[in-house]
């Protein structure tokens, strides 16, 4: 590295100053365990090379570093992201110490339209207390791949010249001044200061519509969107035009098919004849895939049918890379909707009926109400024979389902009698949301622009917590942030179709949980031991009720929300009375708080929001958090997430230490504990659970998994109150997370990878 010379950004070439280069990194290493600046700067000689710029001379070092990440040196994260760090305050302040006044940049940014000119709200006197708070520092305790995400996603930039115009720090309080700007003078100063530590402490985590849009003037925060398709042109058009409106606003897609007649039924009484689901598929898709989302994430959507529809087998295989163009839509993934008639026929070794919709409306209706009454319509239709119709083994169809869900890893599953039984809304729920997670009510769009009650389309904003990060003793005080936050988008977003403003009367929010596997970890107790399970139900237990209580509290200042009385808890019915049964059979129960109490309150004031809880995937923020992936075990103590802009290392928290505690997804003996875990979970939970499941071919006779296994872990969600599974994740060896399909997500360019991804 002798005598080699560089470029400054003048233009100008000088000798490389080593001790420019030795100053940095000693600074990066301070007062960090396990690290060395000459394994740093050995490494970083592969990649200097004479007349390079002085600005590419520090991304070498930030690659140097992290190119020494690994289990056993996982400080290394530490070191590049400090490193990064310094090269964004450089890059926005154009120092590292000299960082400007919140007010300063503000009044900048808001000048320039990239902030909310409601940020100029707050006085002189609030802004030098909220200054004061920042802890700017907390910038150098990132994790390098939580670093590099929140530069490449999250904190607001000119994408076409990567200039940034901001750090980590201004970044939360920012939002935190915009979530309670209403609030009394004295009272907000107190929110946005317990909110920035809970955020930038990553004690919770935030949806990317959130992490992006909240301090900007874009104001579509919801990350998941629900759209109910009916049997008409209009609807169809209409709901295509709600697709494209909603993906270019960074939401997740879910879009349910199941009313659409089947292809070869009448139209005007047989003038022409329908050409089925599939055209109208492709159609959508294509209107996803048009919008990307502001480079932030691609759009993403999922689709559910019944199980009885009359093209069904033709639905099941339009993912998989058979076929040709014609016959499959493989951009789009599927969920396919089952109940316990279907469950109870492949059990018997019976046959199932299929029905084009348009012609048994009611039994639609049915299949999304008491699940005996369901039964009893569709036996009934089986016998008439006016009805088109066709007959197929049920036993047939469900191994055709697993072997195409194993096969393709993204055909999902809803059990639509266990998200109606055990949800929170005394109205019908159709569908989910991209990434599974979302159970709410919708209706079909009949006219874009005239609302009505008899149109809706769902929306759920949402934000978890982090099992890691925070204690049982945290739980009130965190989640009584979050549920304010969440209030306030549902006030103060824009809703570019007007049947998605239902939002403000039904105020649906998912706080879901991340970071399980930690959890566990530090307690040394592997996923579905009789402890895990048990440790599990205390905190979840204790999770939906802070929720509740945060809730009803905001009721009692506020008002409940307007169609309180559309939902369960009006009758004081809550998660507690409604769940599957077949979970007491691995955990007894045994509630722990309060919930007459609780029960009475909510009779008395009502809450602000018709359902407070899901389990979605939160790949994305859990990158930013330094924390595991939702509830789900990691693949792999270090693994690597592929993005559009690098490839980063993730170590699991404390991996080094902890790493004979960790459970991993491929090394479970089976999915067993993991579905008991998500039961536990589901119990408590007035929304669903993103439920993955793992599979090893490598542990079976010539590499071949056998189809029992998937259908064994199917009837076994099922049988212990399971709403929705997610994917279905294969070990082919790979050590690399590629981003695969997140809404938040986003993007898990469906949840996982980001779309309803936290």
């Amino acid at each position: 590295m002798e005598n080699l010379k560089v470029e400054k950004r003048n233009g100008q070439l000088e000798e490389l100053n080593y001790d420019k280069i030795h100053k940095v990194l000693y600074w990066a290493t301070e007062g960090i365990k396990g690290v060395a600046v000459t394994d740093i700067e050995v490494n970083a000689k592969l990649y200097i090379k004479d007349g390079i710029k002085t600005s590419d001379i520090h991304k070498v070092l930030i690659d140097s570093a992290a190119e020494l990440i690994s289990v056993e040196q996982p400080n290394y994260q530490i070191v590049a992201a400090r490193l990064l760090m310094h090269l964004l305050r450089k890059d926005v302040f154009g120092s590292v110490k000299n960082i400007p006044h919140i007010k300063d940049l503000i009044k900048k940014n808001v000048d320039e339209g990239i902030y909310d000119k409601n940020l100029l709200r707050y006085d002189d006197e609030e802004l030098d207390t909220i200054n004061d708070f920042i802890k700017h520092e907390r910038d150098f305790e990132l994790q390098y791949a939580g670093a590099k995400q929140l530069l490449d996603k999250y904190l607001i930039q000119d994408r076409s010249k990567y200039q940034f115009f901001e750090t980590p720090q201004f970044a939360f309080m920012l939002q935190g001044m915009i979530f309670f700007q209403d609030y009394p003078a004295a009272k907000r100063i107190q929110y946005i200061r317990k909110f920035y530590n809970a955020a930038s402490r990553f004690k919770i985590n935030l949806p990317t519509p959130v992490m992006c849009g909240v301090r900007t003037p874009n104001r579509q925060w919801s990350s998941c969107t629900l759209i109910d398709v009916g049997d008409d042109l209009d609807s169809i058009t209409y709901s295509d035009a709600a697709v494209t409106f909603y993906t270019a606003k960074r939401a997740g897609i879910g879009l349910n098919v199941g009313r659409i007649r089947a292809v070869g039924s009448k139209i005007r009484g047989g003038e022409v004849v329908s050409t089925g689901v599939i055209p109208y598929l492709k159609k959508f898709t294509a209107s996803t895939r048009c919008c990307t989302q502001n480079g932030v994430r691609g759009g993403n959507s999922t689709t559910h049918y019944p199980f009885w529809h009359l093209e069904v087998e033709e639905l099941l295989v339009l993912k998989n890379n058979k076929g040709t163009e014609d016959n499959r839509v493989r951009t789009m993934d599927y969920s396919i909707q089952f109940n316990k008639t279907l469950y109870k026929r492949v059990q018997e070794n019976k046959e199932i009926t299929l029905f084009s919709p348009h012609e048994v409306p009611d039994l639609y209706e049915a299949f999304a109400g008491d699940p005996d009454e369901f039964e009893n319509l569709y036996v009934k239709y089986e016998k008439d024979d006016s009805l088109v119709k066709r007959k197929i083994s049920a036993m047939e169809l469900f191994k055709a389902f697993c072997l195409e869900r194993y096969e393709t890893g993204r055909v999902y599953v809803m059990n639509i009698d266990h998200c109606n039984t055990h949800s929170s809304f005394t109205d019908k729920v159709f569908m989910s949301n991209l990434c599974q997670e979302i159970t709410l009510p919708t209706k079909p769009i009949l006219n874009l622009h005239q609302a009505s009650d008899d149109q809706e389309i769902a929306l759920c904003v949402l934000a978890g917590v982090n099992m890691g990060n925070t204690k049982l003793n945290e739980l009130p005080s965190v989640c009584d942030i979050i549920v304010r936050a969440l209030d306030y988008i549902i006030d103060h977003q824009d809703y570019p179709v007007i049947h998605a403003e239902h939002m403000k009367k039904r105020r649906s929010i998912g706080v879901g949980l991340t970071n399980l596997a930690y959890f566990l970890a530090k307690k040394k107790m592997p996923y579905g031991s009789d402890e895990a399970l048990e440790q599990v139900d205390t905190y979840v237990e204790a999770y939906q009720y802070a929720l509740l209580k945060a809730s009803n509290n905001l009721a009692k200042e506020k008002g409940a929300c307007e169609w309180f009385n559309k939902t369960k808890y009006a009758s004081g019915i809550l998660p507690i009375d409604t769940y599957h049964k077949g979970v007491d059979k691995i955990i007894k129960h045994n509630p722990k708080l309060n919930w007459e109490e609780l029960r009475e309150n909510i009779l008395e004031f009502g809450l602000a929001n018709s359902t407070l809880t899901a389990i979605m995937p939160s790949e994305s923020s859990a990158v930013v958090s330094g924390a595991t992936n939702g509830i789900e075990p990691p693949r792999e103590l270090l693994s690597y997430k592929k993005s559009k802009k690098a490839k980063l290392p993730i170590v699991a928290p404390e991996a080094d230490r902890l790493k004979k505690h960790y459970t991993l997804a491929f090394d479970m003996p089976s999915n067993e504990g993991y579905i008991k875990t998500c039961a536990v979970i589901q119990k408590w939970t007035d929304q669903a659970i993103s439920v993955n499941t793992y599979y090893s071919p490598l542990k079976y006779e010539d590499g071949n998994l056998p189809l029992s296994v998937v259908m064994k872990d199917v009837f076994l969600h099922y049988s212990l109150g399971g709403k929705t599974m997610y994917y279905a994740i294969t070990d082919d060896g790979r050590k690399e997370d590629e981003e695969t399909n997140t809404e938040e997500t986003e993007e898990p360019q469906a949840c996982g990878a980001g779309g309803c991804t936290l």
